[in-house]
């Protein structure tokens, strides 16, 4: 044996109460579970007196947005440090594969402000097109030898209407459709897990239930799932989610619904609502998962205010727009009169946009301030601040975006079906805390000082559901045979470190890390193990 850790409690991913035991590692994998008093203690190399500690499965962030990341940074301590051993990239209908050239450069400029990686950054070469080529470059990580945690991959739509069709909004012709469906399966067959969606984000959003549809039974296809980030959280919330429920109960395909929230004040007090609709399509047999992020404010980018219509056409379409007075004029109306599709049909508040990261340097006082406050530094008006910002900053800015609710997020997290993703941006000066704090966040504030979850269950919460969502059959569970990834944490003590304020500050009480069977975090400090490696559909 590698490793026994002693007399520790034992939270095992599924929601059942806890126990004490001796739970033996060797070769990567969970080699014995022995409850206290019932056998003959393992013995090992290794012995780690648990000292009060509970050890759950590894964290699985549902919710990441992490694919470049992961390939910058070997130490990863956003993830690494709050317990995570897996993440799901891909996300939101954008990402990095699959890809010409001509849609990775659009791309890199249009997600710029979630993953950096814009034009002139060469950090990274980007030397994959297709799903498996990127699959394989997380693989060989940083010199050959992996990275910091896991990683499993959606297909982006939005990336495959962008190679496909392009910006334009329209629906695709069946030879751009069939091109469509092919690149979906390809990426499947290549080991993604699943499909996602934007469609508050063009071009994905520019997609009608149809074409959706016919993705999605793809996806069915190879027994993944469908993650939409539906088309509202806002004045049309409810109809968005019952629209996602029912184009996939078409398809036949599973859906996990990406950060689970109602918005807004038309919303305020409503999760009741949206949890009966679930929970009427899941007695009538839809297989629906959801996360969510334990915080109010969520975040994205400025330019995913503006309209559709003032995006169609790719970022330097955009830009052009904003260029023209007569244009910008028609965008500003659209957004603070009418509201626009891409602020959830809500006339936009500039006091609850808040700027938490700009490209350009110079532009750096506007960090941390709302648009509002911005503006009135600068003697001008919120719009011409937004303006000057995304023009200036070639649509590069982030943005938190306080509309949310606490009532909502309590009664979300506590359905049956829930699990945990961060949603983080790790890019910004001052970015969302959720990318630091999600997980002991959950497990502090959610768990010990409010009581809205157990601990058993909570742990189940981030755990063992994912992994089952995800089609792991030997990870999420502390059970003999399931790999080695776990969390040694202090129920007493766990917490965030992440505020608004501070919001790379890490995570206390998780003193020990590990990814197959090696220790990332050991007594509190990352390790140089680079453990994590592509976890491809339909292989353990």
């Amino acid at each position: 044996m590698d490793l026994v850790i002693r007399d520790v409690r034992v939270l095992d991913g599924t929601g059942g109460a806890s126990y004490r035991a001796d739970v033996a590692l060797d070769g990567g994998r969970i080699t014995a579970v022995v409850r206290e008093g019932t056998g003959r203690r393992p013995a090992a190399r290794r012995t780690l007196d648990a000292g009060g500690l509970a050890l759950s499965p590894g964290f699985i962030d549902m919710h990441a947005h992490s694919d470049l990341a992961l390939l910058r940074d070997p130490a990863h301590e956003a993830k690494t440090a709050q317990g995570v051993t897996l993440e799901v990239l891909g996300q939101d209908g954008l990402s990095y594969a699959p890809v010409d050239d001509r849609t990775l450069a659009q791309v890199r400029q249009a997600i710029t402000g979630w993953n950096g990686g814009g034009p002139g950054d060469t950090s990274l070469d980007f030397d994959w097109r297709t799903v498996g080529g990127y699959l394989d470059r997380l693989d060989r990580g940083f010199n050959g030898e992996g990275i910091a945690v896991n990683a499993a991959y959606l297909v982006p739509q939005g990336t495959v209407r962008m190679y496909a069709v392009g910006w334009d909004d329209r629906d695709p012709t069946p030879a751009e459709l069939d091109h469509m469906k092919r690149l979906v399966a390809s990426g499947l067959e290549q080991g993604a897990v699943g499909m996602s969606s934007g469609l508050t984000y063009t071009p994905g959003m520019y997609a009608k239930d149809a074409e959706l549809t016919e993705l999605c039974r793809v996806v069915a296809a190879y027994d993944g799932y469908y993650c939409p980030h539906h088309r509202s959280y806002g004045a049309g919330a409810l109809a968005a989610y019952q629209e996602m429920v029912d184009l996939t109960r078409t398809a036949g395909c599973a859906l996990h619904l990406a950060h689970t929230t109602m918005n807004f004040g038309v919303n305020q007090g409503r999760a009741a609502d949206l949890l009966a609709l679930l929970d009427d399509a899941i007695a009538a047999g839809a297989d629906i998962s959801l996360d969510t992020y334990p915080y109010t404010p969520g975040s994205t980018t400025l330019v995913a205010m503006l309209p559709s219509w003032a995006n169609e056409g790719g970022p330097d379409a955009t830009l052009a727009r904003l260029r023209d007075d007569g244009t910008a004029e028609r965008i500003r109306h659209h957004i603070e009169e009418l509201g626009s599709d891409g602020c959830h049909g809500v006339p936009i508040a500039w006091d609850t946009i808040e700027i938490s990261g700009v490209a350009d340097p110079a532009l750096a006082p506007c960090v941390g301030k709302t648009v509002a406050q911005a503006a009135a530094a600068r003697g001008e008006t919120p719009w011409a601040t937004a303006r000057a910002l995304l023009l200036d900053d070639r649509l590069g800015p982030t943005i938190l975006q306080h509309v949310g609710h606490e009532e909502n997020v309590r009664a979300i997290m506590k359905h049956p079906v829930h699990t945990g993703g961060s949603d983080g941006i790790l890019q910004g000066d001052k970015p969302h805390p959720r990318a630091y704090g999600t997980f002991p966040h959950y497990l502090g504030h959610y768990v010990r000082e409010l009581g809205v979850l157990s601990l058993e269950e909570c742990v189940a919460h981030l755990t063992g559901r994912p992994a089952a969502r995800l089609r792991l059959p030997d990870r999420g569970l502390i059970r003999e045979g399931h790999r080695a990834d776990l969390v040694l944490f202090d129920p007493d003590t766990v917490a965030a470190g992440s505020t608004f304020e501070a919001p790379r500050a890490l995570p206390v009480g998780i003193p020990h890390v590990l990814i197959d069977g090696r220790f990332v975090i050991e007594d509190g400090r990352r390790t140089d193990v680079l453990a994590g490696r592509a976890v491809r559909r339909g292989t353990p």
